[in-house]
């Protein structure tokens, strides 16, 4: 079995990416509200408010020189006039004056541009504090620079005031909103990501591809509830091909793989045929009791057996009313016979052997010779022998029945069961002897693939390498 893996375009449904999206919606929407209260908790947590007491400064000449001389001049000053409210000793006059020993804020002097305005910004945690601070230092420039200008004159513009808000105001509702854009994007890629990955079959070109044996056909994806009074009543229907309301692809598909069964069966003087699965609800029963039918209705004597001594579901399918015969389970312990088990249909050449509740010594019961003898009572008796089994991972019961079987055949729902556990079962199945039909492709929705997608209608022959899928039983 082929170990590596190539992505191609071909093999990713995005019909699955949307259904897993929709699937994780709740996911989705839990990260982003998440992402939202990350950022309000880190704002009450992280954040200081700082506050800004600003003041307009012009520095001016005593000379008599041009306007433009001294418009030239003055800015000059300025630039240096900045530094001298940056400096050290113009703090330590500060610290004097408010009696502290240092000043809780940060002290800035900027010349605009082509002017001789100077912006003088004190910013501190506490808006008295920022006030105070940059009134202090314009009362102690004049001691500090004294002796650096004697033709400079600094005049205020415009005076300082305590500031009423902080001047390091987030813009909160922006940042949420992109850190939920952002988680919830990063959530949807993810998921998609995770979609991607799973090697399961999602398209058809990916079953033909990494499944390894023939492909006998598809079966597309029929809803079970129809009708709103059937969705109120939470009774699904069963999907049989004898129902009026079932698809005419769905029905048509069906019949084609009975076809390409029956033809495979013949040529090999084949009788038994096991039906499996790798995991549950793959769909492994519906297809089973649909393909009896189907082979019924050819005029083909059929038998159905539910092997499913775990989870056996053939009853409820087929409406089977409690009370009526006897089960499998009781033939297999000898408590009554195999005409006291075998029901006959109101079709012509159909029977069915039914199971009602799981046991638990199931794997000693299906390897007994009660369940030998009953397959070859009934071998000459039929054209058809159908056993649904249980899934193969989850118990050793189909493995047993191998050895009963002429061929099996493997049912793969639609991005369900992994492609190397699925390529697993068709290693065992003919380690054990037994021929193997092939996979039919179960509940494969419309194509919504990447890549250039095409009709579904599989020829008998396509050759494949590990893959999975199917309708829920």
């Amino acid at each position: 079995m082929r170990e590596d893996r190539e992505f191609r375009l071909d093999e990713i449904s995005l019909r699955s990416i949307i259904r897993d999206l929709i699937r994780n919606l709740w996911v989705i929407i839990a990260v982003v509200l998440a992402a939202r209260l990350v950022v309000v908790g880190a704002e009450r947590l992280l954040y200081e408010p700082r506050y800004t007491s600003s003041a307009t400064l012009a520095v001016n000449t005593t000379s008599n020189s041009s306007a433009y001389t001294s418009l030239s001049l003055t800015s000059q000053m300025a630039e240096v006039i900045s530094e001298i409210f940056g400096s050290e000793v113009l703090r330590n006059r500060i610290c004097e004056q408010m009696g502290v020993e240092s000043i809780d804020g940060e002290i800035n002097a900027s010349v605009m541009q082509d002017t001789n305005l100077i912006s003088l910004t004190v910013t501190s945690s506490d808006p008295r504090q920022a006030y105070l601070i940059i009134t202090s230092a314009l009362e102690n420039y004049d001691s500090v620079s004294e002796y650096l200008f004697t033709n400079a004159v600094l005049r205020t513009v415009r005076e300082p005031s305590v500031p009423y808000g902080p001047s390091n105001t987030l813009d909160l509702d922006r940042i949420s909103k992109l850190a939920m854009f952002g988680a919830g994007g990063g959530m949807v890629l993810v998921t998609a990501l995770f979609t991607v990955l799973r090697f399961t079959v999602q398209t058809r070109q990916g079953a033909e591809r990494n499944l390894d044996g023939k492909i006998l056909g598809s079966i597309q994806y029929e809803r079970k509830n129809l009708s709103m009074r059937e969705i109120l009543r939470k009774k699904k229907k069963s999907l049989l091909i004898s129902h009026a309301t079932i698809g005419m692809a769905f029905s048509e598909n069906v019949r084609k793989i009975a076809s390409r069964l029956s033809q495979h069966m013949r040529r090999r003087g084949q009788h038994i045929l096991l039906l499996a699965s790798v995991a549950e609800n793959e769909g492994k029963s519906s297809v089973a009791a649909n393909l009896a039918i189907a082979l019924a209705e050819k005029g083909k004597r059929v038998l159905l057996i539910d092997c499913d001594l775990k989870k056996p579901a053939q009853y409820r399918i087929f409406d089977r009313p409690e009370g009526t015969r006897r089960w499998l389970g009781d033939y297999l312990k000898g408590e009554c016979e195999a005409n006291d088990v075998v029901s006959y249909h109101n079709r012509e050449c159909f029977y069915t052997v039914f199971q009602n509740t799981g046991m638990e010594d199931s794997a000693s019961l299906l390897s007994s010779e009660r369940m030998k003898k009953l397959l070859e009572d009934c071998r000459d008796l039929t054209d058809y022998i159908i056993l649904d089994t249980p899934p193969m991972a989850a118990c050793s019961d189909a493995e047993l029945l191998l050895g009963l079987a002429d061929t099996a055949a493997l049912v793969v729902r639609q991005d369900w069961s992994d492609v190397r556990a699925i390529n697993d079962m068709v290693d065992v199945i003919r380690a054990s002897g037994t021929d193997f039909a092939g996979f039919i492709l179960n509940a494969f929705r419309r194509e919504l693939a990447f890549g250039i997608g095409r009709n579904e209608n599989y020829s008998a022959g396509y050759r494949v390498r590990e893959g999975g899928a199917g309708h829920g039983e």
